[in-house]
């Protein structure tokens, strides 16, 4: 959310956007790209080779200390005790009311050190909320401003960056991450992504993301490698149906109807909403978040009307045009008795659009 009369953010790399033509939006508080040549370009780069992506307005925050594991175990919804070095895992943080305040990565450094990846928008809320959770737990540092980040994603990112690293990044698991060099210059990488395609995530140092974009944008070229923004981001996620924070899920929502219930883990002691999450599964969630294909090009957009034989049940949470799968789709809450029928259609505009329950996710890479 943008602060009235409070300047946006810039990443270091905002030079090399402009210098790349980058079509530059304020986003979470930041200036982002939010495209070079086009959404579907990009799109299509990151699908079929290799797309590079500027995500440094994410937040980034350690944890250090005796106390650190037990600490954040009472923040996150997912188990941190079997997390081993070098393992990353995805989590959702709750309020007392078990709705999400945000989601986000954890990574295990080392015994009694994480790093956790949050969402841009909801940055300092995450930070203030753990705060108070953790209390003297542990330490608690926000390295958003000194760490940048950068996406390689594609299925030819392994042929980009094998040549560069100092290790055999092939035996980098997913989800998990080495520290290494890329081109002499220290990185970590994190074989993760927002995608739905195999990449990485490189962490180094804010100065010196410029340096290693050029680097990888020039060692790129043979492979077809496009510098990619926001849109395709936002389309490629929306096929491997990666929930948005503050869109798809937010304190209205909790994880278990909004799909995530496998990143909630009731057995693993108390966390910050684990009572509200116990009555939701003992009771059934009201609302089911589900995949919907739309007939025609027209485009479920957030907030428009879900309705089943004509009333409304839902609503749509995100919607696009699948470059990849070539129709419209759509993700959003329904009424959970309507999870499966076939009668629903969404209010675009003035028109009610059918619309047919489609599995979660939309696009599933296949891995080799």
């Amino acid at each position: 959310m943008t602060v009235p009369g409070v300047e946006a953010l810039r990443t270091s790399l905002y030079d090399r956007h402009l210098a790349l033509g980058g079509q530059m939006v304020e986003f979470s508080g930041w200036m982002m790209p939010l495209q070079y040549t086009s959404m579907r370009d990009e799109h299509t780069a990151v699908r079929e080779r290799v797309g590079l992506f500027d995500v440094s307005h994410m937040g980034e925050f350690r944890l250090s200390g005796p106390g650190a594991e037990q600490a954040l175990d009472r923040v996150v919804s997912n188990r941190i005790s079997d997390l081993a070095i070098g393992q990353a895992r995805y989590n959702v943080v709750c309020d007392g009311g078990g709705g999400i305040i945000d989601d986000c990565l954890a990574y295990r450094d080392a015994s009694d050190q994480f790093t956790i990846v949050v969402n841009a928008g909801p940055r300092l809320r995450d930070l203030e909320h753990f705060r108070q959770v953790v209390g003297g737990g542990c330490e608690i540092e926000d390295l958003t401003l000194e760490t940048a980040l950068i996406a390689v994603q594609g299925p030819r990112s392994l042929d980009l960056l094998r040549p560069m690293a100092d290790f055999a990044i092939d035996d980098v698991g997913y989800y998990h991450f080495h520290p290494g060099r890329l081109n002499g210059l220290e990185v970590g990488f994190s074989r993760t992504g927002y995608t739905g395609e195999d990449g990485f995530e490189l962490f180094l140092p804010w100065g010196e993301a410029a340096a290693v974009w050029d680097r990888l944008l020039e060692a790129g070229r043979p492979l077809g490698i496009l510098p990619c923004g926001l849109g395709a981001r936002d389309t490629l996620r929306l096929e491997a149906s990666m929930r948005l924070s503050g869109q798809d899920i937010d304190e209205s929502t909790n994880p278990l109807e909004a799909g995530l219930g496998w990143a909630v883990k009731l057995d693993k002691g108390d966390f910050v909403g684990r009572d509200a999450l116990v009555t939701v599964k003992q009771e059934g969630p009201r609302r089911a978040f589900i995949g919907l294909e739309l007939e025609g090009r027209a485009i479920g957009r957030h907030g428009y009307a879900i309705n089943d034989r004509g009333r409304q049940v839902g609503e749509v949470t995100s919607g696009t045009f699948s470059f990849t799968l070539g129709r419209a789709v759509a993700m959003g809450y329904v009424e959970t008795a309507s999870r499966d029928s076939e009668n629903l259609t969404v209010e675009v505009r003035d028109s009610m659009v059918p619309a047919r329950p489609r599995p979660l996710p939309f696009y599933k890479r296949q891995r080799s």
